[in-house]
């Protein structure tokens, strides 16, 4: 399953915490190329959709849609916010 590391928990929380989202709000994370340079979308949602599987880690919550659930499994979520406050992700490869 998918994990978290403590920054990108931090700002999946920050991202989703913002007035008027619902408790229920998340990054939602969608599979756009299942080729082998394999593209991802990252949005905040209100909720998950149907089929998501749900990572919740240090208060974050992350939706991730049933192929990108199964291209993520083994990958680590990092996150930074660049010097002009742009979030950037990236992963990783668990140990």
């Amino acid at each position: 399953m998918l994990t978290l590391t403590e920054n990108a928990s931090t700002i999946v929380k920050d991202i989703t915490s913002q007035p008027g989202l619902p408790e229920t709000a998340g990054l939602r994370i969608t599979s756009e190329s299942p080729s082998e340079q394999p593209a991802f979308a990252v949005t905040a949602a209100e909720r998950g959709e149907p089929g998501d599987q749900v990572v919740e880690q240090a208060g974050a919550t992350v939706y991730l849609d049933e192929q990108a659930a199964t291209m993520l499994d083994d990958k680590i979520l990092d996150a930074a916010v660049d010097p002009n406050g742009s979030v950037e992700f990236a992963l990783g490869i668990q140990g």
